[in-house]
């Protein structure tokens, strides 16, 4: 009777699939490969209180920021498939970084295995009003015809979306404007409210406090329509520019050959955590939109972001080596 009792108890208490006794007192290793303050960032850390307190084990968060997410995402490719090791993908480092580098220190599919799309981000252009004399999105075209070559503009990075983003801009609306790249949103973010860079291709989540506080101005929005948090900005196709209109996303990798029961675990406690009333209002107030997508969904998801953002690295000719 006492045996039953005790192998009862245990069942009861036993860890979910793919983690073992000594892993479960582990901590989670999530790692960002951004500087802290850019959407990426702002996501990871939504979800690390909820997502310990459901897996009952420790999440600790790292940034490896530099190189357009390849830092990072090298580092996780590198790291032991034990289910203790993620990363945060973003369209940058599972789309972009494929499509405009010819060498990488990871493979996008073959180094990992998709864990889910945590959140769809909108993408948004921004200017600092202090220092570039336009009201709205038509009139900063109209500025930038009339002084080709005389603004710059500022990305997160090399490669990065925004990068993407600005030279779809400039392919769209036959602008020319000078690329500014920086190691990460937050630098970005920085100088050009300090008015060292006018304009500014980003996600909404980064930018939104300084749209909010009036130091930044939001032109235009890569959304389906108009955002809860921006209601007054237009999307790029209400602007005639449908093939800018495309939104961002991030996700969880982890390393090729995770067991799919420790994939699994992760993926089934993100989504719980998103469906949290104080989670998904977080991240709605950043402009962060939940998906918790299965990870079969987010790895095939990858593999056809690759070849769209193949087809518009040759769109915009942006190549970097």
């Amino acid at each position: 009777m006492q045996r039953r009792q005790l192998l009862a108890a245990l069942a009861a208490t036993s860890v979910a699939p793919g983690i073992s006794w000594g892993q479960e007192a582990k901590p989670l290793r999530v790692i960002i490969p951004f500087p802290p303050g850019g959407a990426t960032d702002i996501t990871a850390r939504s979800l690390q209180e909820p997502l310990a307190r459901i897996l009952k084990q420790p999440v600790v968060l790292e940034n490896r920021g530099g190189a357009g997410g390849s830092i990072g995402m090298a580092e996780v490719a590198r790291a032991p498939a034990d289910g203790l090791t993620i990363g945060v993908a973003t369209l940058s480092t599972h789309g972009v970084n494929p499509a405009v580098y010819s060498k990488l220190p990871y493979h996008p599919t073959k180094d990992f295995v998709g864990v889910t799309e945590i959140v769809k981000a909108p993408g948004v252009i921004v200017i600092n009003p202090a220092v570039l004399p336009v009201k709205d999105f038509a009139d900063l075209v109209k500025y930038l015809k009339a002084n080709p070559g005389k603004v710059s503009y500022a990305t997160p990075g090399n490669g990065t979306i925004g990068h993407m983003w600005g030279e779809l801009f400039k392919s769209s609306t036959g602008t020319s404007m000078v690329h500014i790249p920086y190691r990460g949103a937050g630098p970005a973010i920085n100088d050009v409210l300090a008015g060292q860079v006018a304009v500014y291709f980003d996600q909404v989540a980064s930018s939104l406090p300084h749209i909010k506080s009036g130091k930044l101005k939001a032109l235009a929005v890569s959304w389906p329509g108009r955002l809860d948090v921006l209601p007054e900005v237009p999307t790029y196709a209400e602007l005639g520019y449908k093939q800018a209109n495309e939104p961002s996303w991030f996700g969880l990798v982890a390393p090729a050959g995770t067991p799919a029961a420790a994939v699994d675990r992760i993926q089934h406690a993100v989504a719980q955590a998103l469906k949290e009333q104080a989670v998904a209002e977080r991240l709605a107030g950043q402009g962060l939109y939940p998906s918790g997508t299965p990870s079969k969904d987010f790895t095939a998801q990858i593999g056809r972001e690759i070849e769209k953002m193949k087809h518009v690295a040759e769109f915009a000719k942006v190549k970097l080596d």
